[in-house]
């Protein structure tokens, strides 16, 4: 019988193979096989069970050789990973042991630092993605700016760049909620104005962006510089256009007051524009009521007020006329001589002649209408003394009279009162002294 090969020694294995071999002799025996073939296979089979062995140890050499790439690279990823944490303080040993065992110890600790890094890229996403979000409502492209997520440098995740990132966040969030009040306070100035001077206020909101006036399919109000810059346009444009018609409707007021009181319009005519005369004495702050500055109430006015220049013109004549008559009597109540006939001829002949203002000609009236009543009453001692010097005069002369007449005392109607008012004669009579009755002589010469 052939002998086992060296290689074939005796183990638990090999006792397999040993009683498998015996079989295979028996076999060869039955068939009658030569010592040479026995040999040949038996060569063969232990070719190849040492190729079984070599391949068994390369497969065990690149199962190690992997396991040491694979602790490897797990401590590598570890490292980067506490490195852009920047968990300085994490602190790491493989441990003692076999392959397996330093990677089944390692291997929880990078799944719990994967999962730390995933959490804190999300954070850095969602904070990247609000900031972008806010800069994309100011710069006023929001739609195009938020088609695509964020890129986060994850080689620098940590805190202090994390907090970096809030910090610049909140400051965009302060700054979007200060321009919202902005808007709401354009819109609301707008609004008010639209009211004042009634105009389409929806239509000139959503004219500068539709996002202020329709919300309600989920777009916020736009902040951006170009929105805010048209709003404070619009609200100048219109702030400036309150203040004109405010100044034209106060000129319009002040023209119809003068109107009125040239042509003695009555109280109840005059009440009917009460609501613009109102608005003469008013600032821009003060004008609240509804559609005071509106269009059709300046037209209003203006018809009015040419309506009554109309018929300020057919009546200014009457009006001339009647100041030199209030003029006239003046005058005449202080006792200074006017040519009554030429001044009204004059007069006359201007207003005739259209190349005069009949509104200056009437103030220059009423100018010398207030002179003569400052010169009247400038005269009215001098007129006083004058007036009871021609009555005491008229007093004495009726005494003398009275004396001479030799009946004066003879019974008859009217003695009494005679006696009554010599008696008040004489006592007025003796108040004025000589002196004094010249002085008089001479101011009524001077009047």
């Amino acid at each position: 019988m052939t002998t086992l090969p060296p290689s074939l020694s005796p183990s638990r294995s090999q006792t397999t193979c040993a009683s498998l071999l015996q079989e295979l002799q028996i076999i060869w025996d039955e068939i009658g096989e030569s010592d040479g073939e026995r040999d040949k296979m038996l060569l063969e089979l232990e070719q190849e069970c040492l190729n079984i062995y070599r391949r068994k140890v390369e497969m065990t050499r690149r199962c190690k050789a992997d396991l040491h790439n694979s602790l490897a690279q797990f401590e590598s990823e570890i490292a980067k990973i506490v490195s852009s944490l920047g968990e300085h303080s994490f602190s790491f040993s493989r441990g003692k042991g076999t392959l397996k065992h330093q990677i089944s110890y390692i291997r929880p600790v990078l799944e719990e630092l994967r999962s730390k890094k995933k959490q804190r890229v999300k954070e850095f996403t969602e904070t990247q993605l609000q900031i972008a979000k806010i800069c994309a409502e100011i710069a006023g492209n929001g739609q195009s700016m938020m088609s695509s997520d964020p890129q986060v440098d994850e080689r620098d995740l940590t805190v202090k760049k994390l907090g970096e990132l809030k910090s610049h966040l909140q400051e965009l969030q302060n700054e979007k909620i200060i321009r919202l009040q902005k808007v709401d306070s354009h819109i609301s100035m707008i609004h008010e104005l639209s009211v004042l001077m009634p105009f389409d206020f929806l239509k000139t909101v959503s004219g500068i962006h539709s996002s202020l006036i329709d919300s309600a399919n989920g777009q916020s109000r736009s902040i951006s510089n170009d929105t805010l810059a048209k709003l404070t346009g619009v609200v100048n444009s219109l702030q400036q256009e309150k203040q004109k018609r405010l100044q034209k409707l106060q000129c319009l007021g002040s023209t119809l007051i003068e109107l009125w009181d040239l042509l003695d319009t009555p109280p109840d005519e005059r009440k009917r524009f009460e609501h613009v005369t109102s608005l003469i004495s008013s600032s821009v702050d003060e004008v609240l009521r509804q559609g005071s500055l509106g269009l059709d109430i300046i037209e209003q006015v203006e018809l009015q007020v040419q309506s009554l220049n109309v018929l300020k013109a057919s009546k200014m004549k009457e009006l001339v006329l009647k100041r030199q008559n209030e003029l006239e009597e003046i005058y005449r109540g202080v006792h200074v001589d006017v040519n009554s006939d030429a001044a009204r001829q004059i007069l006359i002949n201007l207003i005739e002649s259209d190349n005069v203002d009949l509104s200056n000609l009437l103030s220059s009236m009423d100018d010398q209408i207030a002179k003569a009543k400052q010169e009247a009453l400038s005269r009215k001692d001098i007129l006083d003394k004058v007036d009871k010097w021609k009555h005491a005069s008229e007093e004495e002369k009726w005494l003398d009279d009275y004396e001479k007449d030799e009946n004066r005392y003879s019974a008859g109607r009217g003695v009494h009162k005679n006696l009554k008012r010599a008696e008040k004669a004489r006592i007025l009579v003796s108040k004025l002294p000589c002196v004094y009755r010249i002085q008089v002589c001479v101011l009524h010469c001077y009047c």
